[in-house]
């Protein structure tokens, strides 16, 4: 019904910067929410990043003033511009879409892309 795809994952030199982007296609309808998340290695997922369809932000503390979300509504998608990248950024960065709302909702995931980070 709905897929997403990412792009933007890379290797790259700390202090460096990269830009991940999501294309939404399908039956999309009712999007609560858009957003980026990560699995470090060996660690749980975690929220990067997301954003809202009113437009409110929300950003992970350890990201905050690096990582900068961004959404285009009329294209469907979601872009996580990454600068000052630290090796404790090195992921799989996971691009979400959220439809409806508790309880109803229902989660996308994208397929993954690797962001390494090297010292």
């Amino acid at each position: 019904q709905v897929q997403l795809v990412e792009s933007g994952g890379d290797l790259v030199q700390a202090g460096g910067s990269l830009r991940l982007s999501c294309a939404a296609s399908g039956s999309i309808s009712s999007v609560t929410a858009m957003g980026w998340f990560r699995r470090p290695p060996g660690k749980q997922r975690e929220l990067v990043a997301q954003i809202t369809s009113g437009g409110s932000m929300n950003y992970a503390d350890s990201v905050k003033g690096r990582f900068t979300i961004s959404r285009d509504n009329a294209k469907n998608t979601v872009d996580l511009q990454m600068n000052s990248l630290k090796p404790e950024d090195t992921a799989v960065y996971y691009c979400n879409v959220r439809i409806g709302s508790f309880p109803f909702h229902y989660d996308y995931w994208g397929q993954g892309t690797q962001v390494t980070v090297s010292s």
